[in-house]
């Protein structure tokens, strides 16, 4: 019974998030496609949920409250709708190849660990094991925010 549950709950929340990521990328007006990125960030949050990954889910929020805290100027609010057609053909393509891939690809069973582990072991693995890479993508993500807050720089008259 469970597995049902889980199933339906899987089936929902991915038809939420490509449906609401389709809507964002249709809409024109910028008010509505960010309720349709709310739509998409928290369907994808509850993926990660259903997969027992709660650090990723909160990730996954922050981000979404990160982007909707962005400021934005009155005449962004509708943009034109011009569709990408060699886009749409290049996704169209990729899609294609990952089917053939999936449908011809001799994949390994792939092993379940003995136990779900839990943000707690994620942590501590994390700055134990992976401390220096981890610092590194910091100074990294650092460095892109201040680049993105000196690039928008504001109305310099």
């Amino acid at each position: 019974m469970a597995e049902t549950v889980n199933g339906i709950a899987f089936f929902l929340l991915a038809f939420a998030t490509i449906g609401g990521a389709v809507m964002m990328l249709s809409t024109r007006n910028v008010v509505h496609a960010a309720f349709w990125l709310l739509e998409t960030m928290l369907a994808t949050a509850g993926l990660y949920l259903l997969l027992d990954a709660e650090f990723l889910a909160l990730v996954q929020v922050l981000v979404l409250f990160t982007i909707m805290l962005t400021l934005r100027r009155r005449e962004d609010a509708v943009r034109p709708f011009e569709p990408g057609w060699g886009g749409m053909v290049l996704a169209a393509l990729f899609g294609a190849a990952m089917l053939l891939a999936i449908q011809r690809g001799q994949l390994p069973a792939a092993r379940m660990p003995e136990a779900v582990p839990t943000t707690v072991d994620f942590g501590r693995m994390l700055f134990t094991e992976w401390a220096v890479p981890f610092e590194i993508a910091s100074l990294v993500l650092l460095v892109a925010l201040v680049g993105a807050v000196w690039w928008s720089g504001g109305d310099r008259r």
